[in-house]
C-alpha cells in the first residue's frame, strides 16, 4: 500500500510540474507549483520525515507561494501594457547575465568534492531537527549559501521589475 501511495503522489508531482511549464497563464502555473510542493510533502511523509514534509508545507507552499502570487498580482502581467513593453532584447540581455553568472560560479561549483557528501543511509534519523541543522550547516552549506544567492537575486530581479511599473 505504501508504495502504492509513493507513486500516486509522485504521479501528482509530476504532472503538477509539467503543468507548470506548460500553462499559459502565470497565475495557473504558480497554482500548479502549490499542488506540486503538496504532493512532494506528502512523498516525505512517506518516507519518514514529517519535519521535512511539515517545512515543505509551511514555508514553500505557504509562505514562498503566497509571495509570488503576490509578486504577480502586483506586476499584472495580463494587462495590455505590460504586453506592449516587452522588449526582446532584454530577454537576450538575461541570458547574457545568466552565461556570465555560470561562468563566475564554474569554479566554485568544480571545487566541491561531491564524494565528500553524505548518502541518505549515512544520516542517523533523516527526521531529527538536530540531525538536519548539522547537515545543512557542515555538508551541506555550499547548496545552502547558493539558494540564499539565488533567492537574493530574484529578489533583486522583482524590486526592479516592481520599480520600472511604478
Amino acid at each position: 500500500m505504501e508504495n502504492v501511495l509513493f507513486y500516486f503522489f509522485g504521479g501528482i508531482a509530476l504532472l503538477a510540474a509539467i503543468s507548470v511549464v506548460a500553462q499559459r497563464r502565470v497565475f495557473y502555473s504558480a497554482m500548479s507549483l502549490v499542488v506540486c510542493l503538496c504532493a512532494v510533502s506528502a512523498e516525505y511523509l512517506l518516507l519518514n520525515a514529517p519535519f521535512i514534509a511539515a517545512v515543505q508545507v509551511i514555508v514553500y507552499a505557504g509562505a514562498i507561494m503566497v509571495l509570488f502570487l503576490f509578486v504577480i498580482m502586483l506586476l499584472d502581467p495580463f494587462s495590455a501594457a505590460v504586453i506592449r513593453d516587452k522588449k526582446k532584447y532584454l530577454s537576450y540581455l538575461a541570458i547574457l547575465i545568466g552565461a556570465f553568472a555560470l561562468f563566475l560560479l564554474y569554479p566554485v561549483l568544480r571545487s566541491f568534492d561531491l564524494s565528500q557528501t553524505p548518502r541518505g543511509s549515512e544520516i542517523a534519523s533523516p527526521g531529527s531537527i538536530h540531525q538536519i541543522g548539522q547537515a545543512l550547516f557542515s555538508e551541506y552549506l555550499l547548496p545552502f549559501e547558493v539558494t540564499s544567492v539565488l533567492i537574493l537575486i530574484a529578489i533583486i530581479g522583482v524590486v526592479v521589475l516592481a520599480r520600472r511599473q511604478s
